[in-house]
């Protein structure tokens, strides 16, 4: 048997960089997070090679006393906890003590800093883990850390880096993460020497994401911000119009902290599930707060994953919260016949300290479409919360003309404002499918026997036949599951099922959900079941199928899901077949009847599977396409 051995220092370094030093971008996450710890308010990345060459991170915090400099070099030396009970109060975005040690580990470190309290700054230059020099520097308060030749003395794991593009792409993620977690911090990012994007730290993080994503993206937001016993959530929805193939724009911040966590995905998308199809990804923004003792943030050295005491609970209060706020903005689409011009690129703002240069918070934003975008929010702000009869008189004076239904719809608004829980209404515009704008409604016709046709005051609206009642009957099924008004239909002969140990295990768990809505079902001895009555709705359309796709649905959510919502969600969906198709004729008094059913419903504008039911196409747009307008 080989002799047991203590490894060396050195080794046992490389081995904990290992952990925690994955690529460049693995330094510049640490190293932002301790400025952000450190109190800057002003935080600027600088790299070249894709970080693999250069990294610079210069920042106005507080900098580091001159006595726990090589302290800070340490492994397992940190100022965020003393003991183990810290961790359950912890606010930092660090506290494992490794990131520095396990920087100067794999790379050449040069570090200069000066606190508030010293007259001069010091210099402290460390490759390998060996001390080279440490001397005074004239510095401003802050810190600036230069990272050079990442894995110069590993060259296994050197190797294994991509290509500086890519690795460029990596960092320019996390420090978008960055930003995006903290709109209150200046963030300048400059790669290869051109500048990627800047933010004024002003708070605002439409405008943070404004400057990331740009303006096609910052117009199609709506704010949320929601409370429930103890949790809080805020920040911004992309409209269903900003669906993705991916989860890359999926980004959740717990505490101030990214995270990547499919539990929160599951649910954001469930709030999303009848504004999405299928295979089809949402756009959002959102910071969560929780209790730290409720959370454990201690899983993964890279502190990106993370555990709930209560998943069930964030789970329905982040799928419920979204759903609430897509339900109350109406969603439909509007069709564009002329391609818009694309913005011209904005100069970019100086902000945020070059090395050794203190951020000029006195400086104002540039660019004067966000500008004026947040101009008029701030404006309309105002129009809702001044009192009611004073909105009236300052927009309408005295004038009689003005319709009383404007200044009803701006008193309602006034009235939605002040309530527990607002939500967001348009003062001036009804919503298009409403009893009111339907007796506006003229229609056009039929066209391809599948849409329908009305013009409403300057807009042309076209209704999907298929997908409108498809909307209207998963809605009656639903509510008849969920008011257990479902009817039974015996199957002879029954379906048997060879069910896997999984899936034997979830029927049991949900046997009485199943049973509840018009199932019956028997084993049959090992893994096998029979099915001997379905829900009458579901009668002839493939029993079998639905039933298995639903116990599927189940076993891959687990327990964390409220899961009665999903299963009937899932059945109602497939129960939706029966609606009427596409190339299929119907009567003008058909259509009328298909309309009105669709305006009781919470969320007309999409069927089951996210599709559109109604776009809309504007007047405007249709004399720019014969080219009436120029």
């Amino acid at each position: 048997m080989p002799t047991i051995e203590l490894l060396d220092e050195e080794t046992i370094d490389k081995i904990a960089a290992g952990e925690v030093i994955e690529r460049p971008a693995s330094i510049v996450k640490e190293l932002v997070e301790n400025a952000i710890d450190a109190g800057a308010t002003s935080i600027t990345v600088e790299i070249k090679e894709g970080g693999i060459s250069f990294i610079r991170v210069t920042d106005n915090g507080e900098g580091i006393p001159k006595d726990q400099i090589k302290k800070a070099f340490f492994r397992h030396a940190t100022s965020k906890l003393r003991n183990v009970n810290d961790l359950e109060t912890l606010h930092s975005l660090g506290f494992r003590g490794e990131a520095l040690s396990s920087i100067a580990a794999v790379s050449q470190v040069e570090l200069m800093t000066k606190t508030k309290d010293e007259l001069v700054g010091n210099r402290y230059v460390i490759e390998g883990a060996m001390e080279k020099e440490f001397s005074e520097v004239g510095v401003p308060c802050g810190t600036t850390i230069i990272v050079r030749n990442i894995f110069f003395n590993t060259p296994a794991r050197r190797k294994f880096l991509k290509t500086s593009l890519t690795e460029g792409g990596y960092i320019s993620d996390v420090c978008e993460h960055l930003a995006l977690s903290s709109p209150n911090i200046a963030f300048k990012f400059i790669n290869a020497g051109q500048m990627k994007f800047n933010t004024s730290g002003d708070g605002d993080l439409k405008e943070v994401i404004y400057r990331i994503y740009g303006r096609d993206i910052a117009k199609e937001l709506i704010p949320i911000s929601r409370q429930m016993r103890g949790i809080s959530m805020n920040g911004y929805l992309g409209k269903p119009v900003l669906n993705r193939s991916n989860r890359n724009f999926e980004k959740f911040f717990v505490n101030k902290r990214y995270i990547k966590s499919s539990l929160l995905s599951n649910a954001a998308e469930l709030g999303y599930k009848q504004y999405l199809m299928q295979h089809k990804f949402p756009f959002f923004v959102l910071d969560i707060d929780v209790d730290t003792t409720a959370l454990d943030v201690n899983v993964h050295p890279t502190k990106m994953e993370i555990k709930f005491n209560n998943e069930e609970l964030i789970s329905d209060f982040l799928e419920s919260s979204i759903e609430g706020v897509l339900r109350v903005n109406e969603m439909m689409p509007e069709v564009l016949l002329q391609q818009e011009a694309k913005p011209v690129a904005l100069a970019s703002r100086e902000r945020g300290p070059e090395p050794f240069e203190v951020i000029r918070k006195s400086e104002e934003i540039n660019d004067h479409d966000f500008d004026d975008q947040k101009d008029t929010e701030n404006r309309q702000a105002q129009s809702i919360t001044e009192p009611k009869e004073q909105v009236v008189a300052r927009l309408f004076g005295n004038n009689e003309e003005i319709p009383t239904k404007l200044v009803s719809n701006v008193i309602k608004a006034q009235d939605v404002v002040y309530a527990s829980d607002p939500i967001q209404l348009n003062l001036f515009e009804e919503k298009l499918l409403s009893e009111d704008a339907m007796a506006k409604y003229r229609i056009v016709g039929q066209v391809f026997d599948t849409y329908w046709m009305f013009t409403y005051e300057d807009k042309l609206l076209i209704m999907d036949q298929h997908a409108a009642h498809e909307k209207i009957k998963y809605e009656s099924i639903l509510k008849k599951l969920k008011n257990r008004e479902i009817n039974s239909q015996e199957l002879n002969p029954p379906i048997i099922l060879t069910l896997s140990g999984n899936e034997k295990s979830m029927l049991e768990k949900f046997r009485e959900s199943f049973e509840a809505i018009g199932y019956e079902i028997e084993d049959f001895g090992g893994g096998e079941v029979a099915i001997r009555t379905v829900p009458l709705d579901l009668y002839g359309l493939n029993e079998k199928e639905v039933f298995l796709e639903v116990l599927d649905e189940l076993c891959a959510l687990g327990s964390v899901r409220a899961v009665p919502d999903v299963f009937n969600n899932r059945i109602a969906t497939m129960a939706c077949k029966a609606a009427v198709k596409g190339n299929t004729e119907m009567t003008q008094d058909e259509v009328w009847t298909l309309l009105k059913e669709l305006m009781t419903l919470e969320n007309p504008y999409n069927c089951p599977h996210g599709r559109p039911t109604i776009i809309t196409m504007t007047h405007y747009e249709l004399d720019k396409k014969f080219k009436r307008i120029v």
